[in-house]
């Protein structure tokens, strides 16, 4: 299962990127470039097809294309994030929505919601509660799905809900229990390294996660699962993880429309759900 990635180029400003739980660092712009180009190759080579969200150069966190848009189905959800000043990260994957052929809808003031804060496990949607995410935006967020289950989850210490949990392609929770309200999980599995929390669902039984796993990438990988591992420790400085670098949009989602050409731009949902 495959279908279009959306992917947003690091701008000119990354470095000057919001940091809230980790010690701000140096980010090495050219690193950072090459690193997301092997990241977009690792999607190309999973058989995404991958199309590029107009750029937002005046905001430092737009390549963390994921917090603009949530999709589900057929129906993309605009996010209001709890930081203002990304807030305008949203026109660009409102036309990359557009694009594709997806209902549009939005979170409204005074809600918030980011996507990194979304996590699609078949027909359940876990959300995060926290800094950029609040009860208002998940009540809003829950009445744009058409009846999925939502379930709100309390986070402490994590950026976003997908900080701290994603989940495997059979869906099968996994992540840090430290940051996260856990009475309100099924199960979680925890891995050995933080990063390990964090994989992209790229197919039935295709995982994509950080370099910075490496034990983590071990134990998935002797359980069955095909893993593929890219280095993204510039953006990780930034407190960024696989999953907030794309948005996975399955084929059936949208209308069938003409190949990738010059100028084609790449949105990837992560999707983190269970598939057919």
């Amino acid at each position: 299962m495959a279908g279009i990635a959306l992917v947003r180029r690091p701008g000119p400003r990354l470095a000057d990127g919001i940091v809230t739980h980790v010690e701000r660092r140096p980010v090495d712009a050219g690193l950072a470039r090459a690193q997301h180009e092997a990241y977009v190759a690792a999607l190309r080579d999973a058989g995404w097809r991958v199309r590029e969200v107009d750029p937002a150069d005046d905001c430092p966190d737009a390549v963390f294309v994921e917090d603009a848009l949530v999709v589900a189905g057929d129906t993309a959800v605009l996010g209001r994030s709890g930081a203002g000043a990304r807030r305008a990260e949203t026109a660009g994957a409102e036309r990359a929505a557009r694009d594709l052929g997806l209902r549009v809808s939005r979170i409204e003031a005074p809600g918030t919601l980011d996507g990194g804060d979304v996590l699609q496990v078949g027909e359940t949607v876990y959300v995060g509660r926290g800094s950029r995410t609040d009860e208002d935006g998940i009540c809003q967020l829950a009445g744009l799905l058409g009846g999925r289950r939502v379930v709100p989850v309390a986070t402490d210490g994590a950026l976003h809900l997908k900080s701290a949990m994603t989940a495997l392609p059979d869906g099968s929770l996994i992540g840090l229990p430290g940051h996260l309200d856990t009475s309100v999980l099924p199960c979680l599995r925890v891995m050995p390294e933080p990063s390990g929390a964090h994989v992209v669902v790229l197919g039935p039984d295709h995982v994509l996660m950080a370099a910075s796993a490496p034990r983590t990438a071990e134990l998935l990988a002797a359980d069955g699962w095909r893993v593929t591992r890219v280095d993204i420790g510039e953006f990780e400085a930034l407190e960024g993880c696989v999953t907030c670098l794309s948005v996975l949009v399955p084929e059936p989602a949208f209308p069938a429309g003409p190949a990738d050409g010059p100028g084609a731009s790449t949105a990837v949902s992560d999707r983190g759900s269970r598939f057919p």
